[in-house]
């Protein structure tokens, strides 16, 4: 699972869950999203083996979207993704036990759902 957030609206635009997130399914989560909203110019990640490979910088070069890793170990470069992580664990993952993907899935939408609804 990877958490996708708009940093201007704070809002989580998406967390594609699976068994295994590889750089194709990333790129089609994206994709798929880049019908509903636009895509940014600049995605700011941190350096998992599906953001730093040679298969997503052409995809962002295909899209014209910069790709801003942060250096290792320096996740306060990116706050306010670190806080969701944490508040995601306590409010979601931390709450359920996943009998299956469509469960996870379920309920992680149902979670994000409620968060972009009543964050202040």
């Amino acid at each position: 699972m990877l958490n996708i957030m708009d940093d201007f609206s704070r809002e989580c635009v998406g967390q594609p869950v699976d068994t295994s997130l590889s750089v194709r399914r990333l790129a089609k989560f994206l994709e798929d999203m880049a019908h509903q909203l636009l895509l940014p110019t600049s995605i700011v990640c941190d350096n998992g083996p599906e953001l730093i490979s040679k298969a997503m910088f052409f995809w962002a070069r295909e899209r014209q979207v910069t790709l801003a890793c942060m250096q290792p170990g320096k996740s306060i470069q990116n706050a306010f993704i670190e806080s969701f992580n944490g508040k995601f664990w306590d409010g979601c993952l931390n709450q359920h036990w996943f009998l299956s993907l469509a469960q996870a899935r379920y309920e992680i939408d149902q979670w994000r759902a409620h968060f972009n609804h009543v964050r202040p």
